[in-house]
């Protein structure tokens, strides 16, 4: 197994976020690190301070050498797939080729209430993630792309250069739904993340999405599996969830970190995890 963390940019300060990558950069037991997309707080009071992921994303990339790092998900209605590419292989090019590209469907009503940004009802958000999958693909791989559908259009559209990683960075699709979302992840993704909860729960959805690639003829081992693993100040009790998950198949558990955000935590939490990894 594998092991990662989470910084939420919510609630906490760019000094700390800051803090926490640096010193983790130099623990190999983590091999990545993630933020969220969102533009509210969304496991606080949603009023309080959030600072915008990607811009976050991008300043962690220059200020570390070694963690591979993504946006745990960003949500796809926020920006135009052909934008997000293109900020997706200047990211891969700036970091060496670090990037994990982390998308969704999208599902916080509230801030996309407020800012005006439209999300749509389920079906529509599913729809609409197809398409963009679609059109994040291609243009992260062709020469140009020309795409006409229901919610993208694109003429003769290009992307250059494009990131260093080949065919493209990992597309880690995260969510569980079990209709769209892990169809979705069974023709698109390298990468599919639980969103959380029991072994039993995660197997179910590890099944479905299994059951998912032999419709589309996609071989299961093509996606690496992962699930935030919470950490409440007992490291051991974090090692022994991820090894739970582990004896379900799960490769790569991610541990979120809670503001106050403290380096402290991430040597006794790489000496348990080692132990079972």
């Amino acid at each position: 197994m594998r092991f990662a963390f989470r910084t939420a940019p919510q609630n906490t300060t760019w000094a700390e976020i800051l803090a926490v990558w640096q010193v983790a950069d130099d623990i190999e037991v983590f091999e990545s690190g993630w933020t969220f997309d969102h533009f509210y707080p969304i496991f606080s009071d949603s009023r309080g301070p959030c600072l915008e992921g990607w811009t976050v994303t991008t300043a962690l990339a220059q200020a570390t050498k070694r963690l591979r790092f993504g946006t745990l998900a960003t949500g796809i209605h926020h920006r135009h797939p052909a934008v997000l590419a293109n900020m997706a292989s200047a990211l891969d090019i700036i970091s060496g080729g670090r990037l994990e590209l982390g998308i969704g469907a999208g599902w916080n009503e509230e801030e996309s209430a407020a800012y005006g940004i439209a999300l749509g009802t389920p079906a529509e958000r599913s729809d609409r993630f197809e398409e963009a999958c679609e059109v994040l693909t291609s243009l992260l791989t062709q020469e140009a792309t020309t795409f006409s559908g229901k919610y993208y259009q694109l003429s003769d559209a290009r992307n250059e250069p494009k990131g260093v990683q080949r065919p493209h960075p990992p597309i880690c699709i995260g969510g569980n739904g079990e209709k769209r979302t892990l169809r979705t992840a069974a023709r698109f993704a390298q990468h599919w993340s639980f969103l959380g909860g029991t072994p039993p729960e995660f197997a179910r959805k590890r099944d479905v999405l299994h059951a998912h690639c032999t419709d589309l003829g996609r071989d299961p081992s093509e996606i690496l599996l992962s699930s935030p693993v919470l950490y409440d100040g007992d490291a051991g009790a974090t090692a022994a969830s991820a090894a739970a998950l582990g004896e379900e198949g799960l490769d790569l558990a991610i541990i979120p970190l809670k503001p106050p955000l403290d380096p402290a935590v991430l040597e006794p939490l790489a000496s348990a995890l080692s132990e079972i990894g």
